[in-house]
């Protein structure tokens, strides 16, 4: 059976509330750091005031005093067992030596004698404490040493005090240089009756008999101190260490190979294996910066985006959304371990089409699917993939499978479709007749939605603006809900401009849907998005979060391949003018500039400059281009002629094809 404290006559919760202390004798202990801890044990006669009522908490204490303290604490019984040469025969706190020693508590010096009056080091304070602990059939767990003196704790004290550290009854010293043991230092009686406290609550939460190793109950924590734990199945089981650094949290984390995981308060912030996602915050999107000053932004997401999760600490995580890898800060960061994964976005194939299902980490629920294009080759039906940047899948053991660009997600919008005006309204008519009877917000889409009519400016956009008419048709059915959003019908705003994710109520208001199509172009595409004078280029393609538009535009991750998505099934649909009508290829310039000529030699003057950019972690997305015809040119190089990033009234330029790899 379990042996009983004297405490545990009380029941926990009383062992863990505040105790306001008697006042016939709390003159030197009230407003004291640890009154509770003092006050509990004086109540209950375990610390002992002076001749003049007074506790002298921040006096040293002695080793015979710390030993009366535990044979009081535990209500030891009494043993003749052990004796000490220098103890006084007949004395009430010989006894309590006596009876502490009788009960494997405490040793004495090869000299026979134990020096009551000596002060106590801190290390024969845990020896003791750890002896305590298996009188009362706690299991004896120890947790890393990760003190900056660790090499003064003498060896034969490092399981004791690695026990006490564990179930954290002797926490250390958090000094300027780091968090201290102090092995050969005493302590005072106030910290005697904290070690105690602790000790205590340990055995009422630990404490087992010889049959039943119960579940320990959920640790006490402090949001602001660290934590190591472990991850089995789907069972987190977390230490009640508390480290005051994380450099102690992570120095345990990383000495122990039972710990998977590290804590902040409750919060995962480090993880051997899993997936990363953006959490719920106050701005609903997420910054994936370049450095960890977090200073240069690279790209954002939406909450619940799932994130590929390379490592953390209690700064920042480093995540990969698309293909770029960067720091997040880890407050804005979700970690979820493998074993504890519910759902992830995934792809599969359907008749012949690759379908993405998406799943948003904070509902903890799928939120739609969507056709992305022609599946390739090397994916079969039945099979789930995985993927960030909608090029690279990998299967359920993170193994690359093959590498794909969906035309429609990396084709150059700045090449025109092959549709006519009457072609586009046939389409827009088609699609909002069908969408109709799909839901009762549809009902009077055919004579609402403000798509209708729009084929003929979309043409004329294209030509003088020089940006695929398909391509603003599909982005203005996505963003408007073909046409019928509150934005759209109330303001004429069917881009979602000015909508923002903190905000979705904003939004531009325009006369007409012709107008929000104009602003779309002249205030976002043809001025931030596509030039290489744009503050936003990343090339003039959908893209994903490393490559196009969508690195900048929308907090989507897929925003890309959704509007890519689009333009597949209209044009799979409508007759399939559009597709692979134009030769894929990247500028890859991760470091260097490459320059775009007016004609086919080096001595030809630059139309514009390709800005070096960030290519990815596979260093597969740089600029996407579209290749119209090649050339050698007068300087013995293969040129390669592509549509123009560049504003009208520029149409194509000249690029070497040693700078550019074709897909």
């Amino acid at each position: 059976m379990i042996k009983k404290i004297t405490t545990l006559v009380i029941t926990i919760i009383l062992a863990l509330t505040v105790v306001m202390p008697s006042t016939s004798y709390a003159s030197d202990i009230k407003g004291h750091q640890m009154v509770n801890e003092l006050t509990h044990w004086a109540n209950l006669g375990v610390i002992l005031p002076d001749s003049k009522g007074n506790y002298n908490p921040n006096r040293a204490v002695t080793r015979g005093e710390f030993a009366a303290y535990i044979t009081r604490a535990l209500n030891l019984p009494a043993s003749d067992k052990f004796q000490f040469s220098d103890l006084k025969v007949g004395d009430s706190l010989t006894f309590e030596i006596q009876a502490a020693a009788g009960s494997g508590i405490l040793g004495g010096y090869p000299d026979g004698t134990f020096r009551p009056n000596e002060k106590i080091t801190r290390q024969h304070m845990a020896a003791m404490l750890y002896k305590a602990l298996r009188y009362l059939n706690v299991p004896l767990k120890a947790a890393p040493l990760t003190f900056n003196d660790n090499n003064k704790i003498s060896k034969q004290f490092h399981e004791a005090v690695a026990t006490s550290v564990y179930y954290n009854i002797i926490r250390g010293s958090h000094e300027k240089k780091g968090v201290f043991f102090n092995p050969q230092g005493s302590a005072t009686i106030a910290h005697a009756a904290a070690f105690l406290y602790r000790m205590n609550v340990t055995a009422q939460q630990y404490g087992q008999d010889d049959t039943v190793s119960p579940e320990p109950p959920p640790v006490e924590t402090n949001n602001n101190s660290y934590y190591v734990g472990t991850i089995s199945d789907t069972t987190i089981t977390k230490q009640p260490t508390v480290y005051v650094t994380y450099e102690q949290a992570e120095a345990a984390y990383e000495a122990s190979k039972n710990v998977n995981l590290l804590f902040q308060g409750d919060k995962i912030i480090k993880m051997s294996s899993g997936i990363a996602s953006a959490a719920d915050v106050a701005a609903n999107t997420v910054t994936i910066y370049g450095n960890k000053d977090f200073t240069n932004a690279l790209t954002y997401v939406v909450e619940g985006s799932e994130l590929k999760y390379f490592g953390s600490n209690d700064t920042y995580a480093i995540v990969q959304a698309g293909d770029t890898k960067g720091y997040a800060k880890i407050s804005e960061i979700t970690l979820t371990p493998t074993s504890l994964i519910k759902g992830r976005d995934y792809y599969y194939v359907l008749n012949g089409m690759l379908s993405h299902k998406l799943y948003d980490h904070i509902k903890q629920a799928y939120i739609g699917e969507y056709v992305v294009g022609e599946a390739p080759s090397f994916m079969a039906p039945g099979v789930h993939y995985y993927g960030t940047d909608g090029v690279h899948f990998y299967n359920t053991n993170g193994q690359l499978v093959g590498k794909h660009y969906q035309y429609f997600q990396f084709a150059s919008l700045r090449q025109p479709t092959n549709y006519t005006a009457e072609e586009l309204d046939y389409m827009i008519n088609t699609i909002l007749e069908e969408r109709r009877t799909v839901a009762p917000r549809y009902a009077n889409i055919l004579t609402e939605s403000r798509l209708l009519g729009l084929g003929a400016f979309l043409k004329t956009v294209e030509q003088e603006h020089h940006v695929n008419a398909l391509f603003i048709l599909a982005t203005a059915v996505h963003e408007s809900d073909y046409g019928i959003s509150t934005n759209a019908l109330q303001k004429n705003n069917i881009f979602g401009i000015r909508v923002f994710d903190a905000n979705e109520e904003a939004g531009s208001t325009y006369a007409t849907p012709n107008d929000s199509v104009l602003a779309f172009i002249n205030q976002y595409v043809n001025k931030n998005y596509t030039p290489q004078s744009g503050g936003y280029a990343k090339g003039a393609v959908p893209g994903n979060k490393t490559t196009g538009m969508n690195v900048h535009y929308a907090s989507d991750p897929f925003w890309g391949s959704k509007i890519a998505g689009h333009m597949y099934r209209l044009d799979n649909r409508f007759g399939r003018k559009d597709y692979k009508q134009g030769r894929l290829a990247m500028v890859l310039n991760d470091g260097s500039t490459v320059n775009a000529r007016m004609e086919p030699s080096t001595s030809s003057p630059i139309a514009f400059t390709y800005k070096a950019k960030v290519i990815g972690e596979s260093g597969a997305f740089g600029y996407p281009v579209a290749i119209v015809e090649e050339a050698t040119g007068s300087d013995g190089y293969i040129w390669y002629k592509v549509y123009s990033d560049d504003n009208p009234p520029a149409d194509f330029v000249w690029i070497r094809s040693d700078l550019v790899k074709p897909l």
